[in-house]
This record gives structure tokens, C-alpha cells and sequence, in this order.
């Protein structure tokens, strides 16, 4: 995790940042240390990763790369006003990994790859590049499914589809942000998946964290409280309504660092 202490909406990039409405920064580290204690509470490490003045996106650690098996692979970011946080992540990721790799293709970190034990969903339309896919395979050796988003408002793939049990690979998503044959292909991987609804999605409900039992997401996906509990999960909802402003919630605050050991 990176604090938000530079966080701001000083331009746009996604149809959720308005300059124009101002972020209450000091609500915004308020929530995100909310955000990090709550994982302490539960019995997770956090790390952190200092933050770099006049990168005000960088509060979203979960773009900077992706952990499978401890090895990393870095990001390299679509959008020029975000090209300067590859760096800075990826030197913390080589100051704690003996396993990095720097990417020759457009990828945003897990904002675009989701890992279960079966494959690794990978979204692209928007910000990462398809050939990004066949990089990560070919790294992680693990087989990459291509899934397209389509609607703007669910630009990373962390905004539309969330893993709840990596380990029995278990997903919720929201269909509508993705082209009619990906929907098929999410259908036939995942039968059994929760389904969420716009309301749900459109309070970025997606854009979540599961331990496996545990499922922070934000307060205002009421919605999939119920059905999350039904499946024997423990929702925990969250309040980060500033980070939202970017379009940003639990997931995109979190990187997740997995071990080979699981």
C-alpha cells in the first residue's frame, strides 16, 4: 500500500475524475489508514510504499505490478501523467524480490490481472495492452485468460471482476462491462459466479479484496452483502469515498504479494 499524501484529481483519466470537485485530503488518508488497519486487524502484513511528490495516482499500489509465485512483473503505464510511478515501484519491488522483471508491453499491475489458481484474467480495451497477456504468460508461466472491457467506467478489469477464492476459483464481476464474447467466457469458467448489479458496480462494489473469507469492499455496494454472506463470506465494507473521486477503491490501494507457499 501507498499512503495518499499527494493525492489529488488534477486531471482526468477516467470518467470518474472531475478536477473540478475538490478532495478533502486530509479524509483521504483518514480512509486509507482506515483501509490498512483494518488488514492489520485482521492478521495481514502491510507494506508500505513511500509516496513520491507530483504523482498523485500513486496512492493505487495495485497498478505497479503483479506478485504471482514471488515473482514480479513491473508495470508500464498507458497514460503519460502515470509513467513515472513504474520506476518507484518498481524499486521497491527489486529492493524486496529476488525475482523482477521490467515489461516490454503496457500493463497496470493487477489493476488488469487477476490471479486464481486456474489462470490469470487479464482485461485490456482501455488501459493495458493485449500483447501485455502473452508477456505475463510466458513470465508467470501460468495460462492468461483475454477478457475485453467495453464500458469506460470500468477501465481496469479490478473495477468489473474481483476474486473472492483464488484457491477454488471463485469470482464476482459485473457483465456489463464486458464485451458480449468475454461475457461467454466468464460464464463458461465461472458458472456459479456472483453476478452484481449497476448499482453495485457503479459504487466501484468490484473493486474489492478477499482473504478467502474476509471480502473488504466499498460501504456503498450494499447489494452484495447478502449474497456474500450466503456463500459463507464475511463482507467488511469500507468508506473510501475521496480515493473514489479517481476512480480508485479497496483493490486499487492493494497489491497483493503472493508467495509460492501460497
Amino acid at each position: 500500500m501507498c499512503p495518499p499524501t499527494h493525492f489529488r484529481v488534477t486531471y482526468s483519466i477516467n470518467p470518474w475524475m472531475d478536477p473540478a470537485k475538490p478532495v478533502d485530503s486530509a479524509l483521504a488518508l483518514f480512509q486509507w489508514e482506515d483501509l490498512r488497519d483494518r488488514y492489520r486487524a485482521l492478521g495481514h502484513t502491510v507494506e508500505i510504499l513511500d509516496p513520491v511528490p507530483g504523482l498523485p495516482d500513486m496512492v493505487f499500489a495495485a497498478n505497479g505490478a503483479t506478485v504471482v509465485d514471488d515473482r514480479v512483473l513491473g508495470a508500464r503505464f498507458a497514460c503519460e501523467e502515470r509513467t513515472a510511478e513504474a520506476p518507484a515501484h518498481l524499486a521497491w519491488y527489486q529492493a524486496n524480490f529476488a525475482e523482477v522483471q521490467e515489461p516490454r508491453h503496457i500493463n497496470e499491475g493487477e489493476g488488469d490481472f487477476a490471479v486464481t489458481t486456474s489462470w490469470i484474467l487479464a482485461g485490456q480495451g482501455f488501459r493495458s495492452s493485449l500483447l501485455s497477456h502473452s508477456e505475463a504468460q510466458e513470465y508467470f508461466g501460468r495460462p492468461v485468460i483475454s477478457l475485453e472491457l467495453t464500458n469506460p467506467h470500468y477501465y481496469h478489469l479490478d473495477t468489473a471482476l474481483s476474486v473472492l477464492d483464488g484457491d477454488q476459483d471463485e469470482v464476482m464481476y459485473y457483465a456489463e462491462a464486458f464485451s458480449p464474447g468475454s461475457r461467454a467466457v466468464l460464464r463458461r469458467l465461472f458458472p456459479d459466479a456472483l453476478l452484481a448489479t449497476a448499482q453495485d458496480a457503479a459504487a466501484l462494489g468490484l473493486n474489492a479484496v478477499s482473504d478467502g473469507l474476509h471480502v473488504l469492499l466499498p460501504a456503498g455496494a450494499k447489494g452484495l452483502l447478502g449474497p456474500l454472506r450466503a456463500r459463507g463470506y464475511e463482507p467488511v465494507g469500507v468508506d473510501l469515498s475521496e480515493l473514489h473521486k479517481a476512480g480508485g477503491s479497496v483493490k486499487c490501494c492493494t497489491n497483493e504479494l503472493r508467495s509460492a507457499s501460497g
